[in-house]
């Protein structure tokens, strides 16, 4: 095997085993998008995007902000305009939406 041929291979594999464990993260973070933690309402129920089949009105459409996760975090966090801080939320809570939300809407051309 030419040494071209194995680094294809083992860039291919990396990806594969990179895809696959990001599946779960992905699920979970569309899982707190649509359905919320309660008390707390869903994201859904106020932004819209796509890939949650989220249609919200209020807040803002985040298929065409596509933010990276250090903001998603920050408003998730801190709260911004009308949207209030989410600060009964766990770290890996945060962390999982703000990656969900990244990772969708990052992926768009």
């Amino acid at each position: 095997m030419s040494l071209r041929a194995a680094a294809l291979l083992a860039c291919a594999l990396s990806c594969a085993a990179g895809c696959a464990a990001e599946e779960p993260a992905i699920a979970q973070g569309r899982e707190l998008f649509v359905h919320g933690v309660a008390p707390l309402p869903a994201c859904a129920l106020c932004h819209t995007l796509k890939d949650a089949g989220a249609s919200g009105q209020i807040g803002p459409n985040l298929d065409d902000l596509r933010p990276d996760a250090g903001r998603v975090a920050q408003v998730i966090r801190s709260g911004m305009g009308p949207m209030p801080a989410f600060t009964a939320l766990t770290d890996e809570q945060v962390t999982t939406l703000a990656r969900y939300v990244s990772t969708v809407t990052q992926a768009k051309p």
